[in-house]
């Protein structure tokens, strides 16, 4: 009976040990990881520990996945710094090359030779604008809030193959008698969908089939032309921000990154599926 009186000292440091080990330890860990990934200096993410309670695993788990998505964003804007300051680049420098030549020959130059300086310097700027146009339009579809408005997307389809439907190249709906509203702006459905055809249209295609196929929790279009289709070698970097086949012609690489960054907004998606032939576009929106 003497013993007695230490039992409950005894279970004190073992319930302290049990604590330590499972909760405090573990969330000092966390919590010196969170501030290193405040300071951008994390390099490694903490390991769950798998002694700790069931709570706090699952807050490792959180943190892991919010570093990763830090991570992708971080690396996202860094190419993207990038990828803006080399597309700028390159017009600046042919509006200042033509801006100097005029004022250091303009009394020698023909008519025709400043007639082609400007024509040059105005083609320049109306890219630099061109690009910041569709710049502004993906920082508001990055800001856009997901599930901010519900459309019909039949009437939105059929707007669509009226607006585009021309002499020489025809569009053809495959829709099923219901469709579901999705949680999309139809704006959204339109600059989309509109971009996807417009594409089609520029490469060649005379025919595009957009069908539309019920889901579980929302709405598949498939789109698929009868155009050349897309290069392998292009595939990989279709969605890149500025890659484009068709820089000569004005393009400005911006349309599909757009176009996923909309959609990423209303939680929809994009891809390019396998085709041999032609090119096959699929999208799926959620439900209302």
């Amino acid at each position: 009976m003497p013993l007695c009186p230490k039992w409950p000292l005894g279970i004190v440091i073992v319930l302290s040990g049990i604590l330590s080990r499972g909760i405090i330890r573990p969330i000092e860990r966390l919590g010196a990881a969170t501030r290193d990934l405040a300071r951008g200096t994390a390099t490694n993410v903490p390991a769950k520990p798998e002694m700790a309670a069931v709570e706090i695993q699952a807050l490792y788990s959180d943190f892991a996945a919010m570093a990763a998505a830090i991570e992708r964003r971080s690396r996202y804007l860094r190419d993207f710094a990038h990828a803006v300051s080399h597309e700028f680049k390159t017009p600046l420098a042919g509006i200042r090359g033509a801006v100097e030549l005029l004022q250091d020959h303009h009394a020698t130059m023909s008519d025709a030779e400043r007639r082609r300086f400007l024509g040059n310097a105005a083609v320049d700027a109306e890219r630099l604008a061109l690009l910041v146009t569709r710049l502004l339009e993906l920082a508001r579809a990055d800001m856009t809030p997901p599930g901010s408005e519900t459309s019909d997307l039949a009437p939105a389809l059929r707007r669509l193959a009226d607006a585009y439907s021309v002499s020489g190249f025809s569009i053809e709906l495959s829709l099923p008698p219901q469709l579901v509203a999705v949680t999309v702006p139809a704006a959204t459905i339109e600059t989309v969908i509109g971009a996807l055809i417009d594409n089609s249209r520029r490469a060649g295609a005379r025919r595009c089939l957009i069908a539309a196929t019920p889901l579980a929790d929302g709405v598949r279009i498939d789109l698929t032309d009868d155009g050349p289709g897309i290069a392998p070698t292009d595939r990989e970097r279709l969605f890149e921000p500025f890659f484009t086949t068709r820089r000569v012609e004005g393009g400005t690489g911006l349309g599909l990154p757009i176009a996923r960054s909309l959609l990423d907004a209303s939680n929809g998606t994009i891809r390019l599926e396998e085709s041999a032939t032609a090119a096959h576009f699929v999208i799926e929106l959620p439900r209302g």
